[in-house]
């Protein structure tokens, strides 16, 4: 059983983890997720896809709004401009795959500061009003351009080929997408352990304490719409391409929700409960259209003419019943059962 001890050094306190056991799962599950699309068929990985986007996705709000306390309803926004992004200057014009992943996370973070800078000064109900409205804005720009995004008609984006290997199989796609989401993962680590992540997490437990503290809160207001847009504008690229076809269509409000889901879900300002999240939210309409099979054929049907409404109330049931009952989330729930573990047979 480990205990407690003293940290003597700055190391020590901002180390990603100080437990070997720690070290070892991670990389039991790295290699399980990496074997996983040679060992499961292709609908199974598909929601192997899916939870590798989303987490990424979920990442980039997970800075802005778990770590500085920023609420947003725009994430769409960034996501749809990401999708974009990448896909009118590979699909439409031919460039290479980096282009376009460049772009996809650049054009957002440039765009976010247009967002951020109106918002510097605004919190809470009134900060989710306004990165709501951009996501409207975005839509509503995409679907004008027609000349450059083809309006409402979409582009179809093709699979890429980069480092001289075509990612045109849903095996390779899916490593693609899980190198994404493991570099994502340890960035956002990492950022959430330096100074800049330090600071983030001053002005979302104590604006007014942090400024008294030396701490510019616009810049690093800035910092954190940028790279969360950043890091969104990349899910959306992988989203767009896992699609095969971009449209605003593919790009539904209800997907901030399912965000914001994700965060309350898994836990409010822990990295770890956006991993948990992401699972749970994204296979929670597959168990509810499972559930609903047990029903009857009548209850089947509902499901399948109603998705996008029954997802919101599966998304809206999970959301209470997490606050009321649970209010630390997923990571909350793991981090009683690691205690009885840890702490057996003692704790009984």
């Amino acid at each position: 059983m480990r205990s407690g001890h003293f940290k003597e050094r700055t190391e020590q306190l901002i180390v990603l983890s100080d437990s070997a056991p720690v070290w070892a799962w991670s990389a039991v599950l790295v290699v399980a997720l990496a074997a996983a699309p040679y060992l499961l068929n292709a609908y199974l990985l598909s929601f192997v896809v899916l939870i590798l986007i989303t987490a990424t996705g979920a990442l980039g709000l997970h800075l802005l709004t778990g770590r500085t306390g920023l609420i947003s309803l725009g994430h769409v926004g960034f996501l749809l401009l990401g999708a974009y992004a990448y896909a009118v200057p590979v699909a439409k014009y031919g460039l290479s795959p980096f282009v376009g992943f460049a772009l996809a996370g650049t054009a957002p973070a440039l765009v976010s500061v247009l967002v951020g800078i109106p918002s510097l000064r605004l919190k809470g109900l009134y900060l989710a009003i306004t990165t709501l409205a951009f996501s409207f804005i975005i839509a509503h720009l995409v679907l004008q351009m027609s000349w450059l995004t083809n309006g409402a008609r979409g582009i179809q984006v093709p699979r890429p080929e980069m480092f001289g290997i075509s990612f045109d199989s849903d095996i390779r796609f899916a490593q693609l997408c899980l190198f994404v989401a493991t570099i994502t993962l340890f960035g956002v680590l990492n950022i959430e352990r330096s100074r800049v992540g330090r600071a983030l997490m001053a002005v979302r437990d104590n604006d007014i304490a942090a400024r008294t503290m030396g701490i510019n809160l616009q810049a690093y207001k800035l910092r954190a719409f940028m790279t969360s847009a950043f890091v969104s504008g990349i899910a959306g690229a992988l989203f767009g391409i896992y699609l095969s076809f971009v449209t605003v269509e593919g790009f539904p409000f209800l997907m901030s929700i399912e965000a914001l889901a994700i965060l309350i879900v898994g836990g409010l300002g822990s990295t770890l409960g956006v991993v948990f999240g992401s699972i749970f939210i994204v296979l929670l309409p597959e168990v509810g259209r499972t559930a609903l099979s047990l029903l009857g054929e009548n209850a089947a049907k509902l499901f399948s003419t109603g998705a996008n409404e029954l997802r919101s109330v599966l998304y809206g049931v999970a959301i209470i019943l997490f606050l009321r009952f649970e209010p630390r989330g997923l990571v909350g729930l793991w981090g009683d059962r690691k205690r009885l573990w840890v702490n057996w047979p003692l704790r009984f």
